[in-house]
């Protein structure tokens, strides 16, 4: 009996430590499993890191090249020609339209510009004489024959055109009268022509303002 007993016991030892030599074996392949996982989902994590970061630098040469399409360089002839137009003044373009369409010498040497107050007497020589109602621009050449154009500007692209000699008598006739000289520059303030500038640009208009030289 005693014999038995102890093969019995034998028997339950061993059986028991097969048992727990097979649980540890079983559950290794989950841990190992567990670990499988956690590689998995690593390199899925680092997969979509790579993915992002190639999208975000495609999006940032997109927006790079939109940027240089939008600030691409201006025409180098337009900005030449809008420097060219910038170096002169509003007034002194004005004077040569104006010399270019009214004045009776288009070829001068000098392009003579002086600005006559409001009140001056039309004619200077002669006190009788009636006054400018607003100031005027007076443009002439260097010699007689190049003639000269009086005139005010509208702001609007006209201008007032004073019909006023370059050169007055300083004695008119004595048959003309006490009044002559008041009646005939009065006639000259009151019926002035009003006349449009065309907007002449290019190489006259720049040879012209070359010759300007104000009073």
């Amino acid at each position: 009996m005693k014999k038995r007993a102890k093969l019995l016991f034998f028997g339950l030892a061993v059986w028991t430590l097969a048992g727990c030599t097979g649980g540890e074996a079983g559950e290794k392949p989950a841990e190992e499993a567990l670990d499988s996982s956690a590689v998995v989902d690593t390199t899925m994590e680092q997969e979509t890191e790579q993915m992002d970061s190639v999208v975000s630098s495609e999006s940032e040469g997109a927006v790079v090249d939109t940027a240089n399409e939008v600030t691409e360089q201006p025409d180098e002839e337009a900005t030449a020609e809008s420097a060219d137009d910038s170096a002169y003044s509003a007034e002194e373009v004005e004077y040569a339209r104006v010399w270019l369409q009214l004045g009776p010498n288009p070829d001068i040497e000098t392009l003579y510009v002086e600005r006559i107050p409001a009140g001056t007497l039309i004619n200077p020589l002669d006190e009788t004489s009636v006054v400018y109602p607003e100031e005027v621009i007076q443009l002439s050449g260097s010699r007689l024959v190049d003639g000269s154009v009086t005139y005010s500007g509208n702001g609007d692209g006209t201008i007032n055109v004073y019909n006023v000699p370059l050169r007055w008598e300083s004695n008119p006739s004595p048959e003309a009268g006490e009044d002559f000289m008041k009646e005939y520059t009065q006639k000259i303030s009151e019926n002035t022509e009003l006349v449009y500038v065309e907007p002449a640009t290019g190489e006259e208009v720049e040879a012209l303002i070359e010759k300007i030289q104000l009073y």
